[in-house]
């Protein structure tokens, strides 16, 4: 299986956009999270294919069938995660007044 190439590839461009200095906004000031998410859910989708014998380097079918909306999910779960964070600082910032 090789469904893992997708998110290890948007967790690449993800450091890649965090460690240039994208530090405003919404996705600026939580860009970490999902890198974190990113790593650490393509390391483990690739011990657990190892473990079980099915690590394979390049299946496309499955990098689009599975990898894009595993990938998606992430970034969607992020987002909800972005949102709600945001919504609290506010809310912390508004009551500091």
């Amino acid at each position: 299986m090789s469904c893992y190439i997708v998110p290890l590839a948007q967790a690449a461009i993800t450091s890649i956009c965090r460690k240039s200095g994208l530090k405003t906004g919404l996705v600026g000031r939580n860009l970490e999270s999902l890198e974190k998410m990113l790593w650490g859910g393509s390391v483990m989708l690739i011990v657990d294919h190892a473990i079980n014998g099915e690590l394979f380097a390049w299946t496309p079918m499955e990098m689009l069938t599975v990898g894009v909306p595993m990938s998606v999910a992430i970034t969607v779960v992020w987002l909800i995660y972005a949102l709600i964070k945001e919504k609290q600082i506010l809310r912390y910032a508004q009551n500091d007044k």
